[in-house]
């Protein structure tokens, strides 16, 4: 069926769609130096965004963020996979997602 709204592919063919948290969280912690460096996670049919998390060298993981549409372009370096999950969670959410409702706010 495919994702709803994005997914995550790892280097070794590993996918999720629509990852929670946790499920970035073990992604990333499974990525290794030799056959499993990198993770990336954007929209199925519409990619006007990514990020992704690669292992470095020296240690850590570096975290890439980009969207076309708002003109994004970030590059980090971590050694936290709990802040790396959390912080893309957060991020993620705030991508347009087609076919996802808009926030409609209401006086009563």
């Amino acid at each position: 069926m495919g994702a709803q709204y994005y997914g995550a592919d790892s280097e070794n063919g590993d996918r999720i769609d629509d990852p929670s948290e946790d499920a970035l969280f073990m992604m990333i912690g499974d990525l290794n130096d030799s056959d499993n460096t990198f993770v990336v996670i954007q929209p199925d049919d519409d990619a006007v965004w990514f990020a992704s998390v690669a292992v470095l060298d020296e240690g850590g993981y570096e975290v890439v963020r980009r969207d076309t549409t708002r003109n994004e372009h970030d590059v980090t370096t971590s050694s936290s996979i709990n802040d790396i999950a959390h912080d893309l969670t957060i991020w993620m959410a705030t991508r347009h997602h087609p076919g996802r409702p808009t926030s409609q706010v209401t006086d009563f």
